[in-house]
This record gives C-alpha cells, structure tokens and sequence, in this order.
C-alpha cells in the first residue's frame, strides 16, 4: 500500500518510529508534504533517511502571505532534490483567514508553473474555494498532473475527471457522515484513484480517536476497496501502480 499524502513533521513519534509502523502495516511509499520553507526542508530530510519516503515541496495556502519571486526561487531549488517528486501542496483556503486571497492565488500560480517547468505532479489544496480553485486549474494548469488531494468535492466529481485530474482520498471518506464521499469513491475511475492519510490529520473511522499516521493508510484503504467491490489485494495493486505512475518511485 502507499500514502499519497501525509505531513511526517507534524506527526508523532518521530519519522523512524512513524516509517517503521507503517512498513509492518505494508506501507511501502509515502509522500511527505512540506508547507513552508522549513517543513520542505524537513520533507527532504525524511525523503534522504527513509528509502520508503518521498517529498512534495510547497507553499500552503495558508502560509502563503507575501509569497513572491524570492520564495518561489527557493521552492524552485528545493525541487530539483532528487527525492522530490511532487510541487504543493498548493491551493486556495478561504475557511481560514490566514493569508490574504491574492497572496494565495500568487502563490497558487508560482507553483503551478513550477509543476510544468519541472514535469511533476501539482498537489492541490481546496477548502470552502472551490470554485475559484476550479477555475484557476482550468485555465493555467493544462498539461500538468493535477491531484486533488482530500478529495471532498463530491458534487464535482464529473468535473474533475472530465480535466484528467487524480482524485485522492483521505479518512474522511470513512466517516458515516460522508455517504458522498463514499459514492464517489466508488465512482472514479481506477486509473484516477489514490489513497493518503494527511496525518496527522483525519483519522480513519476505526482509529478516529488516535492521531492519524502513515500506517493507517491501510483503514482507508480497506473503505474504499469495499466500496468499490474489490479485494483490498486488488485496490493494493492499483493505487501501488498508479502512484508509481505518477510519482515515478
């Protein structure tokens, strides 16, 4: 099984302990994903001790106040690691006040060019801004591999699939309150299906008094297959094929 997405510099233990629960529970590859300068560094660092560990370089939407061309440089640099193979997580965040729109949106396009100039893959954040994250993808990311992680647009499924974007599912997917979720997840194609924590966030219904980690990819994981009317081996084979598609590890 892989992680698509988690943030190992906010979770506990520390990365060897989180590295190697996740291996007992057959995690093979996780991405972890930086927000600012520091925590891409920190990314990096993981991705250098852990043969199972990759880095997504990026600026969150939320810290993206005053984001300009010095910090898209840096971000720049910071890719050309040879462990990294994802740029974001990037996005737009208008649930939390905490960076000005156009700050975001700046940050937003930065990175975006940044995915095409350096072929990889564009991890998006979205949270109560969906229709401006929407747009802004489909009129300057076309011929980027755009995933959507934390999927939780239900309602646009069509719309995200008809753009050739990978949608990515978290715990939340496993909450009995997100029957939409769980229908969509039956409904994307298995070429565009990914699976990820975002631990230490959005524990998994059976775990969901517990910090989320990588190893609890495997809950997730196990939701989906069922959805989806498969074995959990068969969905394994999958999101393993399609991340390695996509991230080239």
């Amino acid at each position: 099984m892989i992680d698509s997405h988690t943030h190992l510099h906010v979770c506990e233990p520390d990365d060897g302990e989180l590295v190697a629960a996740a291996v007992a529970a057959g995690v093979t590859r996780m991405l972890t994903v930086g927000t600012t300068s520091a925590t891409c560094r920190q990314a990096l660092g993981a991705a250098e001790r852990f043969a199972q560990v990759y880095a997504a370089i990026g600026r969150h939407p939320n810290e993206a106040t005053g984001f300009g061309d010095d910090d898209l440089a840096e971000l720049g640099e910071l890719a050309q690691h040879p462990r990294c193979v994802a740029i974001g997580e990037a996005g737009l965040d208008y649930f939390r006040d905490h960076a000005p729109h156009e700050d975001q949106l700046r940050a937003f396009l930065g990175q975006i060019e940044l995915a095409r100039a350096t072929a990889k893959p564009l991890v998006i954040h979205t949270r109560a801004a969906e229709d401006d994250t929407i747009d802004t993808l489909r009129q300057h990311a076309a011929g980027v591999e755009v995933i959507l992680h934390c999927f939780t647009m239900a309602g646009r499924l069509e719309e995200c699939l008809e753009q050739g974007w990978w949608i990515s599912f978290a715990g939340n997917v496993t909450y009995p309150s997100a029957a939409d979720l769980a229908e969509a997840a039956e409904r994307v194609p298995g070429e565009r299906l990914l699976v990820e924590t975002d631990a230490p966030y959005l524990s998994p219904q059976p775990v969901r008094k517990q910090a989320n980690a990588p190893a609890h990819v495997v809950h997730t994981a196990r939701f989906v297959a069922q959805r989806r009317g498969m074995d959990y081996e068969q969905l394994e084979a999958l999101v393993e094929r399609n991340a390695a598609t996509l991230f080239g590890w």
